[in-house]
């Protein structure tokens, strides 16, 4: 990276990055907020999120969507899309990934607010779907609804 380079933080913005082996392999990149003071929502979908079952190691599929206010930094989109892909080959219960995703990219981003919900396929017949947020949304952020209906099978 030169010195001319805006984010010279970043390991995977503008270079070829392989897919981690594991998500604790996974490095995040943070860059300043461009808006600093700014009170604003930023919201991730991964509507095709997988990781696989600790018990039988079949796949498990998921929506999930990440919303958080940033703080002094925002996470690169990038560097989230790998960290979220490391999940494919590593094993985990809904609750563990969800609320563990939620959890890392609250400790490190260290935003105003965070939340991420979990909306699990069925296993086993049934959906699972698992919600954390770092606290109350602070005052006068707008949060609108994460937008994923309750599973209804195929009708």
């Amino acid at each position: 990276m030169t010195s001319s380079d805006p984010h010279p933080a970043t390991r995977h913005l503008g270079q070829q990055s392989a897919l981690p082996s594991s998500p604790d392999a996974a490095e995040l990149d943070y860059v300043p907020n461009p808006r600093p003071g700014a009170l604003y929502l930023v919201r991730f979908a991964a509507p095709e999120f997988t990781s696989l079952c600790p018990v039988t190691g079949q796949p498990d599929f998921a929506h999930l969507v990440i919303d958080y206010a940033p703080g002094e930094s925002i996470v690169e989109s990038k560097s989230l899309k790998l960290f979220l892909g490391s999940f494919r080959n590593h094993h985990g219960f809904h609750e563990a990934v969800t609320v563990g995703i939620g959890q890392r990219l609250y400790g490190e981003m260290q935003p105003r607010w965070l939340r991420i919900g979990g909306y699990w396929y069925p296993r086993g017949g049934m959906p699972i779907d698992v919600f954390w947020q770092s606290g109350e949304a602070p005052a006068g952020l707008w949060v609108p609804d994460q937008g994923v209906a309750p599973y209804r099978g195929r009708g």
